[in-house]
């Protein structure tokens, strides 16, 4: 038996080599996924919604580690424990109306129109209504007012005010023109919210309704002396 070419066993090895080094770099070749503008822009969201993950995180940190602290001390006795929730008592008190304040602010005085009217005029429009009143208290909250209170009437998130015959309603308890409308806060911005051009004050005042205004370095507003009746909400526990 003749022995074979070694030229045509190594043209053929060759050929065999090369075959499988393109089959090779074709597999690898549809593994490559293109990139586009839009994966560009997928990712880029990605990277962003987990920073601010990462941000919240380290936010909760410095909270916890905060109150660890403010533990630690207590625990060594750098703190008394009941003063604390002395503080944290007399913070909710203030927030929930159960506080009087004194502080800067503005005094409001709203009566209706004494002008005499011909017969037949509606003298409605001459009359305060409960909407005149709660667009100057919603003003006054805009503009910052940190306490406001109507004939003495302190006036929370809660409190109702609503038109009852000649009188208006506040907190259940009726209260006849003129009202005295007292707002803690920055003074000027407070006078701004309710007699610069185009507020409600200033509209007030072109239909001939009673709206002075005055600036007083302290007013005192009274706390609120009803009940928090809550018949429906309940407070979240531990097992909700």
């Amino acid at each position: 038996m003749k022995n074979q070419n070694p030229k045509i066993i190594l043209t053929f090895f060759s050929i065999m080599i090369g075959i499988f080094i393109s089959t090779q770099i074709k597999m690898k070749l549809e593994t490559i996924t293109p990139i586009t503008i839009r994966s560009l822009q997928t990712m880029k969201a990605e990277i962003n919604a987990i920073n601010n993950e990462i941000a919240e995180l380290n936010n909760i940190i410095k909270m916890k580690e905060e109150e660890l602290a403010l533990l630690e001390n207590i625990a060594k006795g750098d703190d008394n424990i009941i003063n604390i929730l002395l503080e944290d008592i007399q913070y909710n008190k203030i927030h929930s109306g159960q506080t009087s304040l004194e502080g800067p602010g503005i005094v409001i005085k709203m009566y209706d129109n004494p002008a005499e009217r011909y017969f037949g005029f509606d003298l409605n429009e001459d009359v305060i209504h409960d909407v005149d009143i709660l667009n100057i208290i919603n003003d006054l909250r805009i503009a910052g007012a940190e306490a406001i209170s109507i004939n003495n009437e302190r006036v929370l998130s809660t409190s109702e005010i609503k038109c009852g015959g000649p009188v208006i309603r506040i907190n259940g308890r009726s209260s006849a023109t003129p009202f005295i409308i007292k707002a803690i806060g920055d003074p000027k911005v407070l006078y701004a919210a309710v007699n610069a051009p185009g507020t409600y004050g200033d509209l007030l005042k072109i239909y001939e309704i009673g709206f002075e205004t005055t600036i007083e370095d302290s007013i005192y507003i009274p706390a609120y002396t009803g009940d928090f009746d809550f018949r429906y909400a309940k407070p979240l526990g531990k097992d909700d």
